[in-house]
């Protein structure tokens, strides 16, 4: 089996002393791992950074076996924010939940789209809340739809709207702009709780069922925006 198609970088382990096995999330293909032979070299490595956008020949004698990529930087994207450790550890942490969300070998151009709309989300003067809606269209996408407005209950204290969860066994405050996307909510400690709350969601209901726990370069993003 031999193709080529356009992907994002999601994850990188080293497989000897030379190669790495990687995953991509590629256009065409979906989620593929493979081996890059050399990838340690300091002629490629440098363009393997997690969430860089990579032309990618995949080469495989048969479906059963893990095949090998060879590489071509189409854009390196995650350079760009070295200097930004906030947005980085961003970087890390979605590229994982796609690594762990998604099943191999299986296409789907939305989540492709969504990844490349990640990069315009970075630039974007209120990038955590717009980060915060990208990790929702995520869980959307595929059939986790968190719909909060039918879970909760509004009142008003002291001229000002709130809502509170309608769950009988514990009352959690929800930010106002996860209801109303117009809300011009950009206070870090709402956002935080915003995080928090949808961390909480992925972990109980999508990880929890199968076997996954909350990843720590999530915990790690949160932590490293207080």
């Amino acid at each position: 089996m031999i193709w080529d198609d356009i992907g994002f970088l999601i994850s990188k382990n080293r497989f000897n002393e030379n190669s790495l096995i990687t995953e991509f999330f590629t256009k065409n293909h979906g989620k593929i791992s493979g081996i890059i032979f050399g990838g340690t070299s300091k002629k490629i490595k440098n363009y393997l950074q997690i969430g860089n956008k990579i032309h990618v020949n995949f080469y495989s004698k048969s479906d059963n076996k893990i095949g090998y990529f060879k590489i071509e930087i189409q854009e390196a994207l995650s350079p760009l924010y070295f200097d930004d450790q906030k947005k980085l550890a961003c970087i890390s942490s979605a590229m994982n939940l796609i690594k762990i969300l998604t099943a191999e070998s299986q296409r789907n151009f939305q989540i492709f789209k969504l990844l490349e709309d990640f990069y315009h989300i970075l630039k974007s003067k209120n990038w955590i809340k717009d980060y915060i809606f990208w990790e929702l269209d995520l869980f959307k996408i595929l059939g986790y739809d968190l719909d909060f407005k039918s879970l909760v209950e509004k009142k008003i204290e002291g001229n000002k709207l709130k809502y509170t969860s309608k769950s009988v066994n514990e009352k959690k405050i929800i930010p106002n702009f996860l209801i109303d996307k117009n809300d011009t909510e950009e206070d870090l400690e709402t956002l935080l709780v915003g995080l928090r709350l949808i961390g909480d969601y992925l972990e109980k209901t999508i990880l929890k069922p199968i076997n996954q726990s909350l990843p720590f370069s999530r915990l790690y993003f949160i932590n490293s925006l207080k």
